[in-house]
């Protein structure tokens, strides 16, 4: 099996490509992977050390319903039509390739299948897509600060279930939980200076 660098380089920057690509494009490359697989590339605009604007509100929509079926335990991969047919501008694709590659190779020098049952029990799954569920929703917020740690720890779980890596997975779940504090410190610290200010203004 292909590393997936080496796939997602190979399919959009190596190989003749129309200048709009499909999210269906990405599930014929996904094949028997595709929940790791549309995790780690959904994720990964907003998981860059410049994240890309505007994609974690609609990216954040789709990662919310894979991880919702994840948690039911859903076998085959459902997507509205229109989701499906989402298109992207090729050369914006290869762009996020090009820069994700490097990170995606360092940690596929670090990961082996081990710890699998983390990505294929019922249990580990639930655990897992709950996480995600909880950063797509995050990734959503129109709040600065909310959205690149927890596409951060959606990457890194996605590549984990990608190569049944469980450690790589936990890795991620640890990040998720440390993004949900980040989050909920950023709302509860921004409520209070809203109060603060509501207070001082009224005291004025």
């Amino acid at each position: 099996m292909a590393k997936l660098s080496q796939e997602l380089s190979r399919y959009f920057c190596e190989e003749e490509r129309p200048d709009q690509v499909q999210l269906s494009d990405f599930l014929e490359i996904a094949k028997e992977r595709i929940f790791g697989f549309l995790f780690v590339i959904l994720a990964l605009p907003s998981a860059l050390p410049i994240p890309a604007p505007g994609y974690s509100i609609p990216f954040g929509v789709v990662m919310f319903l894979l991880a919702s079926q994840m948690v039911i335990g859903a076998k085959k991969l459902w997507l509205p039509q229109r989701v499906r047919t989402y298109q992207l501008d090729l050369k914006t694709v290869q762009g996020f390739v090009k820069k994700g590659v490097p990170w995606l190779q360092r940690l596929e020098t670090l990961s082996r299948p081990r710890l699998s049952y983390v990505c294929t029990s019922a249990l580990g799954r639930i655990i897992l897509g709950s996480a995600i569920t909880l950063m797509s929703i995050s990734m959503m917020i129109p709040i600065p600060g909310t959205n690149t740690l927890p596409a951060i720890g959606i990457f890194i779980i996605g590549f984990g279930l990608q190569e049944d890596d469980g450690l790589i997975s936990l890795g991620g779940l640890t990040v998720c939980v440390l993004a949900l504090v980040v989050v909920l410190g950023i709302i509860i610290g921004g409520v209070s200076l809203l109060d603060y200010l509501k207070d001082s203004l009224m005291g004025n």
